[in-house]
């Protein structure tokens, strides 16, 4: 398979948008990023479609095209017939002077190669009076049939598609010709690539417009008036049909049954009832685009409008065939082989293992919401097992695994915690935070005003101020406990987180300590008080000793003088 699709890695979100639209699954995920499996990818471009990040990149044909041109062959441009549904009123001949002035030798329409298909379509039924015959006109129909349905590869009309029978005509008639496509489809890109020789290259409305805009060439609004071109309608679902005359008999004598199939879906239905043996007599007309190719990914500026694309198709085709030479059966063949996708079969052990790792435990915990991509929690454990898909992708097994993380620190941390919406009502309250408060059950008070547990005026505060409050300390009166709060906002969710740390124990001590230093200055003051009053009352006797001491000695001197 040609690389026709890409991805810019540094786009893509890891938000699995791409494999949940992914029809065939053909996406694997490693390291948070999408990667297109080759093998299995039927180019539908739907994911290109849905990416909201522009992930996914066509691979612009632009400069290869450029350089056939200035090759020196005449290069002819083979113009799909959806471009009047990509183009408002803007018919062939309003194409071809545009696009001659880009350097082209000449427009025609695909529509032409049509005529060629559909013709050989009748040949078919009447002539080998097939079974079933599926359409090979959708390129991603044919990948999906050779890559997911191989078996089914005998139904499939084995001649060339509208593209490439129209270029190989083209060719016929100008041998050194060179021949380029334009339309709304990614899976073209691949098929010129694919069945070499026929087209050169391919350009998608957008790449033709872009380059349009770039020389100053504008589009003027032209509709011609042909009649001989009822093979207009091959873009539109049921549009094959409305060009074929559907008077074939098959092999038993029965008249064949026509029928029409658009959507990849679908078409995955229908080959799954043909593989059954179900369907017989049949001609299946399959696109694999809502809408046929009106609806293809890649309608420039993703006008994806079915119903719009369909009446201005149908406003545009005639209602007689184009006048072409019909090319030999031979020079019409297309030969389909089927392409081999290397995928393990896992056995019933290796499956349940994996449900067990994300989580389903037993068949009612298996979700199936296809939040992953896969329809069933089963077919994303296969995927596991073949390395396309990772455990992570599991949406509820995320939300379980971090709900479960964040309750076992919630209700494990030795802290309070207690959550608020903006208008104080208890979101969440955990058991440290109802030990605090001798509260016997959350739900006793989850979704209550926070002042029937606390005072709401820090709250308030921090509501009001934005500004978040740490370690405060306050006593709770009504618990006789001591707490040390932090109250944060959170501006995302528009929360309030309360934190409560119990310093109860430690408060109690820094008291009984105070005390115990209250009592031991009393007990210094008073020794030193004592002390004084003792030193006080000595003074005081030895004062009075002295002065008596002093009188007596003074009155035995006066004695001893007078002797």
């Amino acid at each position: 398979m040609a690389n026709c699709l890409t991805l810019k890695k540094s786009n893509c979100k890891n938000c699995y948008k791409c494999i949940r639209h992914c029809p065939v699954k053909s996406i694997r995920f490693s390291a948070n990023q999408a990667h297109i499996i080759g093998n299995e990818c039927i180019l539908c471009g739907q994911c290109f479609v849905v990416c909201p990040q522009n992930a996914k990149e066509i691979v612009n044909e632009t400069e290869k095209v450029r350089v056939l041109l200035q090759s020196g062959s005449p290069v002819y441009v083979s113009l799909a017939p959806s471009f009047i549904a990509n183009y408002d009123s803007i018919g062939i001949e309003s194409m071809r002077k545009a696009l001659k002035q880009l350097g082209f030798a000449d427009v025609e329409e695909t529509a032409i190669g049509a005529t060629i298909v559909k013709t050989e379509y009748e040949r078919l039924l009447a002539d080998e009076q097939r079974d079933v015959l599926i359409s090979s006109c959708c390129h991603s129909i044919n990948l999906l049939i050779q890559k997911h349905f191989p078996n089914e590869l005998q139904y499939l009309a084995d001649i060339m598609s509208p593209m490439q029978a129209h270029c190989a005509d083209i060719k016929r008639r100008y041998p050194n010709a060179k021949t380029i496509f334009v339309g709304p489809c990614v899976a073209k890109k691949d098929e010129a690539e694919y069945y070499e020789g026929i087209v050169d290259a391919v350009l998608t409305f957008e790449e033709l417009t872009n380059w349009l805009n770039e020389a100053g060439i504008k589009l003027e609004a032209e509709l011609d008036n042909t009649n001989e071109s009822r093979a207009r309608f091959f873009p539109t679902t049921g549009g094959i049909l409305k060009t074929m005359t559907q008077n074939a008999t098959a092999h038993n004598g029965t008249k064949y049954s026509y029928m029409a199939i658009d959507g990849v879906e679908n078409c995955i239905e229908a080959l799954k009832d043909i593989e059954s043996g179900k369907i017989h007599n049949c001609f299946i007309e399959m696109s694999a685009c809502a809408g046929s190719c009106v609806g293809g990914p890649v309608m420039e500026k993703y006008r994806r409008s079915p119903v719009k694309g369909y009446m201005s198709v149908a406003n545009y085709a005639g209602e007689k065939d184009f006048d072409v030479a019909q090319p030999q059966p031979v020079q019409l063949k297309k030969h389909f082989m089927p392409i081999e996708r290397h995928l393990q079969n896992p056995s019933e052990a290796e499956i349940s293992d994996i449900l067990k790792k994300m989580g389903k435990l037993r068949p009612e915990d298996e979700l199936n919401c296809g939040s992953c991509g896969y329809s069933t929690c089963r077919e994303k454990a296969i995927a596991i097992l073949q390395g396309k898909a990772e455990i992570s992708m599991c949406l509820p097994y995320l939300k379980d695994k971090a709900e479960s993380f964040s309750d076992c620190i919630v209700n494990n941390t030795p802290n309070g915690l207690i959550v608020l919406n903006e208008n104080l009502e208890v979101q969440q309250i955990n058991d440290a935070a109802r030990k605090i408060m001798n509260i016997r059950s959350a739900s006793d008070v989850l979704g209550d005003q926070v002042i029937r547990i606390l005072d709401p005026s820090m709250f308030v505060q921090v509501l009001n101020t934005r500004r978040n409050i740490r370690d405060n300390r306050v006593y709770l009166a009504e618990y006789k406990k001591y707490v040390e709060q932090t109250i944060v906002y959170d501006a995302t969710y528009h929360l309030l987180v309360c934190i409560m740390r119990d310093v109860t124990d430690e408060e109690n001590e820094r008291e009984k300590k105070e005390s115990i230093s209250r009592q031991t200055v009393e007990i210094a003051d008073n020794v030193v008080d004592k002390q004084m009053r003792i030193v006080q009352e000595i003074a005081s006797l030895l004062g009075e000793t002295a002065a008596e001491t002093k009188i007596a000695l003074t009155k035995l001197k006066e004695s001893i003088s007078d002797e």
